[in-house]
């Protein structure tokens, strides 16, 4: 239990006998049989069940972090439930409805690890010292374990087996990635992504914000990326980008569900957009045409030019003001007009850039070729031995293996959206891998997790997005952050089965897998 003092409550000893009986009525169920993705490290239930209901308070310190977690439990609550659960912040009561989120005294061994403890009185959920996001990450695996339906003698009334949970991330880096640039999304669309993605501890969101079809953020040193390179889309669409209003808006409301945002800017090719809106970017000094096709490795920055350093530079200049996390995403990939003699010498240009402003490079695996910065982070999609470059170069590893995560690639060959050219993708091939023995020869201690990219070639709308990234993403959620020895295909897909209803009550609009039947 945390160190944290409380006053009595002023609650009549009446009342808290009528709701201590009225707790101790229901009849006891069994924590070990919740459906809970991803698996904790550790479940140990007992034989009885705390009551969520109009009693119900969230008690919490005073301090302002803490504060604004336990608003976002009790809105999770309401919509779980209905229950309008009050706000207890320096004090507790002695109902046996109150559910208590604190830090322990000591600093956490591993980041977002947390406990938490049921019994008929009490939930407890508890982080390391100063760590909240391990509170954040508890309490989604709370909002797991309420049912979707109240108890059927009383219609305000949650039954919640009682036990303890102990859990803990295997990898620190849990992402997905969205592509905005072929398919624009509004930051509406990209809210709900983050509010999905939280559910299931992932903690990194990449945004693939420019490309050959869009560039999608503003720059204000250089308007014209938006007003002519954001003006369309695959298939000839109106296009969008973000302002940086916007842009402060995503990343502040990924912050509040502990979400850090990775922007990608993808160089020197992936480039079109930038090209048709600036001239002096292209060697020949002339604007291409708006792309809105879907090939790739067609474009190219002009490495030679110094003005494309001074726009590298304003980029990431402005975008590294934007941006609290660490990475910045320089892209690298499919740069295939681009000669390899030119490619080196940019890359490491753009590298010193991004760290000129305190940031750390993030790359598609190509960017090995290049004398990276070591502790930069080489994201293995496709070569693996260009993985494994990356780590005799001081390099971490990312593992966005495309065959396994890229969440665009169609479930069989009936799925009307994606496309195959990695593979076909069904849950149990999504789920069927172990990260750490992916690559032979790859260091397993300079992998930092798992990325699943969903490139928007084909999707077009949050529907969309939604059909392609559910159940697989909760697939990889689970090998990121489940201890090795709970990965369980039989286990996964029993557990799943158990938890299509919480999918449907947040109205995801998730592929039916016959696999998972």
């Amino acid at each position: 239990m945390p160190s944290l003092s409380y006053p009595l409550s002023s609650l009549s000893l009446a009342l808290v006998l009528s709701i201590l009986f009225a707790c101790q009525s229901e009849p006891a169920t069994d924590l070990g049989q919740v459906a809970m993705i991803p698996k904790p490290v550790e479940v140990i239930a007992d034989s009885s069940n705390f009551v969520l209901c109009t009693s119900t308070t969230i008690e919490v310190a005073d301090d302002p972090v803490l504060k604004e977690l336990a608003e976002y439990l009790q809105q999770s609550i309401k919509e779980a439930t209905g229950l309008e659960a009050a706000l207890k912040i320096g004090e507790a009561g002695k109902s046996c409805c109150n559910i208590v989120l604190a830090y322990s005294e000591e600093r956490p061994a591993v980041p977002e690890s947390h406990n938490i403890t049921i019994d008929k009185k009490t939930v407890t959920i508890l982080a390391g010292k100063g760590d909240a996001a391990g509170l954040m990450r508890g309490i989604q695996t709370f909002r797991q374990l309420i049912p979707l339906e109240p108890s059927a003698d009383k219609e305000d009334h949650w039954k919640i087996p009682t036990g303890r949970i102990v859990d803990q991330p295997m990898y620190g880096y849990r992402g997905m990635m969205l592509d905005v640039s072929r398919h624009f999304f509004s930051v509406e669309d990209v809210k709900r992504v983050i509010d999905l993605i939280a559910l299931y501890k992932i903690n990194y969101l990449h945004l693939h914000l420019a490309d050959d079809q869009g560039w999608r953020i503003e720059i204000k040193s250089w308007p014209r990326l938006t007003e002519i390179g954001g003006s369309t889309e695959v298939g000839g669409g109106p296009g969008g980008f973000y302002t940086q209003e916007d842009y402060r808006e995503i990343v502040a409301y990924a912050q509040s569900r502990y979400i850090t945002i990775v922007p990608e800017i993808d160089m020197p090719g992936h480039t079109n957009a930038a090209l048709a809106s600036y001239p002096e970017l292209n060697c020949s000094g002339v604007s291409p045409d708006l792309y809105t096709g879907t090939d790739v490795g067609f474009s190219t920055l002009c490495t030679s030019k110094e003005v494309v350093y001074q726009f590298v530079d304003d980029v990431m200049r402005e975008l590294a003001d934007m941006t609290p996390g660490r990475y910045i995403h320089v892209g690298g990939d499919e740069s295939h007009i681009t000669a390899l003699e030119d490619y080196i010498p940019f890359i490491e240009r753009v590298n010193g850039i991004v760290t000129k402003y305190n940031k750390t490079m993030m790359g598609w695996d190509e960017i090995s070729h290049a004398a990276i910065t070591p502790g930069s982070v080489v994201q293995y999609w496709r070569h693996a031995e260009n993985a494994i470059r990356g780590v005799e170069k001081g390099a971490s590893v990312l593992l966005s293996p495309a065959h396994k995560v890229y969440l665009d690639m169609q479930y069989d060959s009936t799925t009307e959206l994606g496309l195959h050219w990695a593979a076909y993708i069904e849950v149990d091939s999504a789920y069927q891998w172990a990260p750490s023995q992916l690559v032979e020869g790859l260091d397993a201690d300079a992998i930092i997790g798992i990325e699943s990219p969903l490139w928007s070639e084909t999707v077009t709308t949050i529907d969309d997005i939604e059909y392609m990234v559910f159940p697989r993403l909760l697939a990889h959620a689970e090998l990121g952050w489940s201890a090795t020895k709970n990965h369980n295909w039989a286990d996964f897909k029993r557990r799943f089965q158990a938890y299509v209803p919480f999918l449907d009550r947040l109205e995801v609009n998730y592929y039916r897998s016959p696999k998972m039947e």
